[in-house]
């Protein structure tokens, strides 16, 4: 894009801008940034990854937004660098051994630059004309006042970390329509995932932003507007905004208030739904939505090239040639419905969908085909751009060999039938023989439950035992060896042989005295739940007045006593492996088991630690019958103080985000390694939650975790993701399959408002 030559710049004030001279430079380390004349924008050295960048951000945001990337393709720039404004009049870096290269493409040798309070970047002549900006490189942003020309486009960043060229542009094309497309893809109408329809405006129209935040196409010959996006404020200045091409593919208009603190709010977008941008997802995988947010999947037959990065793309989990062999069976067809992918066939014919198959089926080439509209379309892998969408997709026939997990068993089967029949049939009368006499033992069995045990049948079909209170108590020695106690009783150890040793046996204490039926009922639910990161029930007692659960005991006590008591504390890797396992108990319970349970008691108490370090939740699905007098908080409540939700207090239906805000308390202990509120902490850290927010408002994480090695990006995305969690209002809590997504790296986590805000513009539900 052409320079725009324009006079030098002053700002409202009629002040000239802050002139860097001649001569000028700047280092990583020392006097890394050259600064507007209003302090709100900053050319320079800016930090990521392992190294630095020089780019444009925003100076007086505590979020950095960076909106200029200099040669961002390039690798991160070492500390010994320079980057200097030489007296020839080049803005070059500079090496530690003196070698020079040139930064900016400038037609003119510079007499001055400056950073103008519009956030350009500027390079003066000796006749105080501008001879290159920034305004006319955009990389991934355009600021107010900036125009996009036409052939002028935008390109997203990487991720939110990196800000390489990433998968995503912005063109304002010479027609007139300003479309979104993939970036590493041909231009093709096809492909265009959002465009403004406005191809009929002829040439000469540009993408326009205001500093009221007006976004707009604009015909410059007649300086008629076209087309408006958004409709235009009167901020007064006390906003400010900026378009961005963000890193998922979708173009969005963000406001800032300079008079507070908040973080961006969206204002407008190029699209709600986020599997619209072509090419979110790698080759071979398509996008779909969980809970509102994209997620990556791989077709039948093929798994993640990196588990770590879903968006990367997948490969075959089997060998195939795409030919048949002697006797056919060298492979299968995989069906997939309801998703799109990249029109790219080799051959297209009128067909059926079992025609199709069997086309595909025979064509050593053929890899893939999609039947839709009654074609059907061949391809050869890979398959690209695939998303999931309901209407108009057809279905994907994928080839997959039978040595991929998804047809192993049913090879194996197939092999079997065929060649061991006569085996078979004999196992067949082999088993209804042995079925008759289970069956029969099975009835003379059931006789003697019922007849010593009457009405537990309403149990018995989930595998949990019933014991007599004598039998518990000849187990665990009258009740002598006690590891542990908490708001629903006493635990003590025990040895049963059908359990296969050692357990540990909870003695309940004040449950709710009317509801037999209740507590049986409870404890169906509680026994049809199986999930390595829960404790697992072997049985109950129910006689009489006594209520006992047998349980398998942990050896490791509780993550209370692994944080605060033990000698050893965890390393940082063990920190995150136990937010994320417990994390995982949680989702099955709220979600994944056959009845939703709400824990209503998250706290580092119940959760507890195997011989192998293994992180389980215990307590869950008691909370219905402890009695509201037995809580440690307020009557009616139940949970611990410092754990319970703010709705419990508001009188408020209590729903799964009341364990979503528990766990945030919790995921900050485990950050932090202490208690919630610690009375001998300094004033200002007494509380936890307030002084993980204040440090991570004011970039001072490091404070959390002193004299500890910790991964830096881990520990931010751990703090927001606590932060997030205990939210005052619950629906700003993100839900357990969220944070499961964003613990495990899936996802990005905006920046948390605070947890007390009464308003808020951002939810990640």
């Amino acid at each position: 894009m052409l320079p725009n030559y324009s006079d030098k710049d002053e700002n409202e004030d009629g002040e000239s801008n802050s002139t860097i001279s001649l001569g000028s430079s700047l280092s990583p380390i020392n006097n890394s940034y050259w600064l507007s004349s209003s302090g709100q924008f900053a050319f320079g050295f800016y930090k990521k990854e392992n190294g630095f960048f020089i780019g444009i951000w925003f100076e007086k945001i505590q979020q950095k937004t960076v909106i200029w990337t200099a040669n961002r393709d390039d690798p991160p720039l070492l500390k010994d660098v320079k980057l200097i404004l030489t007296i020839n009049g080049s803005l070059v870096l500079q090496s530690e051994d003196g070698q020079q290269t040139s930064l900016l493409n400038a037609p003119l040798p510079a007499f001055s630059a400056s950073m103008l309070n519009t956030g350009n970047f500027v390079l003066y002549s000796s006749d105080s004309r501008i001879i290159w900006e920034s305004f006319g490189v955009p990389t991934d942003t355009l600021l107010p006042g900036q125009r996009l020309l036409p052939l002028g486009q935008l390109v997203s960043n990487i991720s939110g970390t990196n800000h390489g060229r990433g998968n995503f542009q912005l063109i304002m094309q010479p027609d007139g329509n300003l479309v979104q497309y993939p970036a590493n893809a041909p231009i093709a109408a096809a492909l265009a995932y959002w465009y403004s329809k406005t191809d009929t405006a002829g040439d000469n129209v540009t993408l326009n932003l205001d500093v009221n935040g007006q976004l707009y196409l604009l015909k410059n010959t007649t300086g008629i507007i076209i087309k408006n996006f958004t409709a235009q404020r009167n901020s007064s200045g006390i906003a400010f905004y900026r378009l961005t091409i963000d890193f998922d593919g979708i173009l969005r208009l963000y406001s800032h208030s300079w008079n507070q603190s908040d973080d961006w709010v969206t204002e407008w977008a190029s699209t709600t739904n986020r599997c619209d941008p072509i090419g979110l997802c790698g080759v071979n995988s398509y996008c779909t939505l969980m809970d509102q947010e994209p997620i990556c999947v791989c077709s039948r037959g093929f798994d993640f090239n990196d588990q770590k990065m879903n968006n990367l793309g997948c490969k075959r989990n089997s060998i195939t040639n795409g030919c048949m062999s002697k006797n056919g069976e060298s492979f299968d067809l995989q069906e997939l419905e309801a998703v799109a992918w990249e029109d790219n066939p080799y051959s297209t014919f009128p067909s059926t969908k079992a025609g199709c198959r069997d086309d595909c089926l025979r064509d050593c080439n053929c890899e893939a085909a999609v039947f839709k509209d009654q074609q059907c379309s061949k391809q050869k892998l890979p398959l690209r751009f695939g998303r999931r969408q309901e209407v108009g997709s057809g279905t994907t026939i994928i080839k997959v060999g039978f040595g991929s997990s998804d047809t192993r068993n049913a090879s194996r089967g197939k092999d079997f039938l065929i060649g061991s029949f006569a085996v078979l049939a004999f196992a067949l009368i082999v088993l209804a023989v042995g079925a008759i006499l289970i069956f029969r033992s099975y009835r003379v069995w059931k006789y003697k439950k019922i007849t010593n045990h009457g009405n537990d049948g309403l149990i018995e079909d989930v595998g949990l035992r019933s014991y007599t209170y004598d039998e518990l108590e000849k187990a665990t020695n009258g009740f002598t060896d006690e590891v542990g106690k908490g708001a629903f009783g006493t635990v003590f150890k025990g040895v049963l042989s059908n359990c296969g040793g050692v357990v540990a046996i909870k003695r309940l204490e004040k449950v709710v005295a009317e509801g037999e039926r209740e507590f049986r009922n409870e404890m169906k639910s509680i026994g049809r739940t199986h999930h390595k990161n829960l404790v697992k029930l072997f049985g109950y007692c129910h006689d009489g007045t006594h209520r006992l659960l047998v349980y398998e005991y942990m050896s490791n006590g509780s993550l209370a006593d692994f944080l605060f008591k033990s000698e050893r504390k965890p390393s940082w890797e063990e920190k995150s492996g136990i937010a994320l396992n417990i994390a995982r108990g949680i989702l099955y319970l709220h979600e994944e088991c056959e009845t939703q349970i709400i824990h209503c008691d998250i706290k580092p108490e119940n959760i507890l630690m195997d011989e192998h370090k293994c992180t389980k939740i215990a307590d869950f699905g008691l909370a219905k019958l402890l009695m509201p007098n037995q809580t440690r908080t307020y009557t009616g409540i139940r949970g611990t103080r410092g754990y319970v939700a703010p709705e419990w207090h508001r009188n408020l239906p209590i729903t799964v985000k009341a364990d979503v805000y528990s766990f945030g308390v919790m995921l900050m202990e485990i950050i932090c390694g202490r208690r919630n509120v610690d009375m001998d902490s300094p004033e200002d850290e007494v509380i936890l939650a307030d002084w993980v927010y204040d440090c991570f408002a004011a970039g001072e994480l490091d404070k959390l975790v002193k004299d500890e090695e910790v991964d830096k990006n881990k520990l931010q995305r751990m703090v927001r993701i606590g932060i997030w969690c205990i939210q005052d209002e619950p629906s700003f809590r993100p839900s357990m399959k969220k944070v499961v997504l964003m613990l495990e790296g899936t996802v990005e986590i905006p920046a948390p408002p605070s947890p007390t805000s009464i308003i808020t513009s951002i939810r990640i539900n």
